[in-house]
Formats: structure tokens, sequence, C-alpha cells
């Protein structure tokens, strides 16, 4: 006898029905808006890779986490496990046609294997925005401004999220101020960004581990109490020109902001819910040394990735569960066979017009089809019978007010 097949999605993947296409759709709607409204310049991409180019870049723990494989001509190929990789092979690609700086954007599905928590699976759509080809921080403010806007569209204030703004440059400046030579710095940007993750004193053994003496590690420690950005220029000027776009009150000055990736090379940055209750909102940072990894041209970039995932679930905490559903429109309907063909007509008619008309399939009896049509979420409903085809004229009625107006058929 054959294995029952199984209805649920494979592990860490996701099915959206209708009532997630709602979320999803509002996520998306806001992401596009908000990039659209920036300048930023929609891309895309397949979703499979070589995986020298994803395990090239991936680095750490991530290059565990990729789904690759081998295909039928034994190429060794991957899923992206995010964007960034791939936008930088197409950069590189047309890098002497391009007209810099760009700005690119683009809503990626990304895989990843690890192990599932609050917030994370093993499959999700990554919002990516990046400029490619400036140096000056307000490429960093357009990233961050746009990722802020996109949650305001969502109905979200600072309120509920902040974005925690660090210098990877600036902590390296302060390590080496403590006498730590920057041949170790990468070794503490490692242990450091696992600090609430794990106890400071495995971070420690880590330090240590790395070849920190004693005396650098309790340095390490003390650099992280640091409460003032003052001695970061271009965090001076991030905070101001912030200040100028209006979103100053969204940023928060956070030494232990490190990003785990290694490309990073200054002002990263990392958005919460101001609560928090869930894992990263949003991340990325300037990594101006990643096409010349690949191969390309040294460019100075700025870039941000925005997972869907958790931002859903802060959406439906903040918002409420039903809170997005799908309103409006014209519901249609007919009592029997012989006035199929004049709300067809109908609708089309409407639809033609621009109006959004969810047409029904069979016969119904009135009640039956103004409770389905309320259920639906319609503003307005036409309920076609024998007398309103005779007469030549049908009455739509707006399903809040019970007002009805005559629609000629």
């Amino acid at each position: 006898m054959a294995e029952k097949i199984s209805f649920e999605a494979p592990r860490g993947m996701r099915d959206f029905y209708p009532a997630d296409m709602a979320w999803r759709n509002k996520v998306f709607d806001a992401f596009r808006a908000a990039g659209e409204a920036a300048g930023f310049e929609p891309y895309d991409s397949c979703i499979v890779e070589s995986y020298d180019l994803l395990a090239r870049k991936a680095g750490e723990e991530v290059g565990d986490q990729i789904y690759h494989f081998f295909d039928k001509s034994e190429r060794h190929i991957a899923l992206r496990a995010e964007m960034t990789p791939t936008l930088a092979r197409m950069v590189a690609a047309r890098q002497k046609e391009l007209s810099f700086p760009i700005k690119w954007t683009a809503i990626a599905q990304c895989f990843r294997y690890e192990r599932m928590t609050k917030g994370r699976k093993r499959e999700h759509y990554q919002w990516n925005l990046d400029i490619i080809g400036e140096d000056s921080v307000l490429a960093e403010v357009e990233v961050i401004g746009t990722a802020v806007d996109a949650l305001r569209r969502m109905g979200l204030t600072t309120d509920d999220f902040k974005v925690r703004v660090s210098s990877r440059r600036f902590l390296s400046q302060l390590l080496a101020d403590s006498g730590i030579a920057p041949e170790k710095h990468a070794q503490v940007f490692l242990a450091l960004d696992k600090r609430g993750k794990m106890p400071d004193s495995e971070i420690a053994a880590m330090l240590r581990d790395g070849g920190l003496t004693e005396p650098e590690v309790e340095a390490t420690f003390r650099i992280m109490e640091t409460k003032s950005y003052e001695g970061s220029p271009e965090l001076v000027e991030l905070f101001r020109l912030a200040e100028v776009a209006g979103f100053a009150d969204a940023l928060v000055f956070d030494i232990g902001v490190i990003r785990g990736l290694s490309y990073y090379t200054g002002i990263v940055f990392e958005c919460f819910d101001a609560k928090g209750e869930f894992r990263a909102i949003f991340g990325g940072g300037r990594y101006d040394n990643l096409l010349t990894t690949i191969g390309g041209e040294p460019t100075p970039a700025v870039g941000l990735g925005f997972g869907d995932v958790v931002v859903t679930e802060l959406l439906k905490s903040r918002l409420g569960e039903d809170s997005v559903s799908r309103t409006g429109g014209i519901a249609v309907g007919f009592m029997t066979d012989s006035e199929r063909d004049a709300a067809l007509r109908l609708a089309s008619r409407l639809r033609r017009e621009g109006e959004c008309v969810n047409l029904s399939l069979r016969s119904q009896k009135p009640k039956k089809f103004f409770s389905k049509a309320g259920e639906s979420g319609a503003l307005k409903a036409v309920f076609i019978g024998p007398d309103d085809v005779s007469a030549g004229v049908a009455r739509m009625k707006d399903l809040a007010t019970r007002q009805e107006t005559e629609l000629p058929l």
C-alpha cells in the first residue's frame, strides 16, 4: 500500500492561502510603494545560483545553510540564501555599462536550511534595497529612510520599532585606541555579534581563542558600554541627515550592532520592534569591498535585507490578526439561470468601467446571496431577478448604508 501523502508543506516552507496572501500583499505593497517613492529601480533574477558564488560571499556559518545540489550536467548550483551575491554578480557583469550611482530594489524568495525559531523559516521573501557607487552617508540615509517609510505605510509608528545604528569603522577605531591590533578585529566582530545569543563568559572565551589577552578582553567589554557616537564623523552626519529627512526619532545608537557577515565595512544597522518581542525586522550596512571579492572593480555600496516573516508577525501583534481582509468591490448575483446572461453582461460592463466585480457562479436565493456578499467584504451588491430583467433595471445596494440606486441593464 502506498504511503499516504502529507498535506503539510515541507518543514520550514509555507503555503499562502487567501487570508495569508492578504497579509503578504499588505507587506509587499508597502515595499513596492516605498521603493518607488524613493526612486529605487526594480530588478530580479533566477532563484538558483552558482554554489561557488554563494559560498564565497556567505562565509561563517551561512555557508553550511545553503541548499545546494548538482544538476544533470553535474554543475554545482544552489538556491539563493539572499540576494546580495546575485546583485554583485549582475553589477559586476555590466560594471562598464552602468551609470553610477544606481539604486536597485527587489523582493526575492530566499532559502536557508537552519534551525527554525520564532520569526525564522527555511524559506522567506526578502526586500532588498541597495545603492551602489556612492560613498556619501546620504546613501545610508536613503536606504534606512526608505525602509522606515515602508513600515509607516504598513501602519506602524516609531513607537513600534527602532533602528539601532553603529559603525564597524568606529568600533575598529575604539579597539585600536585600546591597543588591540587590527588583525584581531575580525575575530572580535565575530565574537561580539554572538552577544545576546550566548553568555558573556562564552564570548570572552571566543575572544581569548582569537588571540586576545586578558586585558584586551576586558577592554573589549568596556568598549561595549560606549554610549556616544560623537567620535565617529560618519555617524554624526547620519543622525544629522536623518533629522533633516524626518526620521531621526526612529534611530538609536548601539555600539553592539555588529552584523556577523564579514563584508560590512562601515555603518551597520538593525531594526527591532520597540518591545523586543521579535527577531530583527531588517538589517544592513555599507559593504564597499563586496564586488572585489567576486572579481569586480572596487565600488562603494550600501544595502539592506528586510524579511517578510518577522514584520508580518509584528503587524498581526500590533494591528490585530483580523485587521487585513479583502474589502471593496461589487458582488453580482442572479436568482435563476434565466438571469445568468444579464448578470454576466452587467459584471463585464462594470469591470470595463474599472470596477472590481465578484460574479456569482450559480443561481441563489436573495438571502443567501446577500449573506455571502457581506462575508466577502464587498461594499455593494446587485441581485438580478426576473422582474429586473423584464424592467431592464437592477438595484445596486450599498451594504453599509442599505441605500439602493438604480442600475440600467
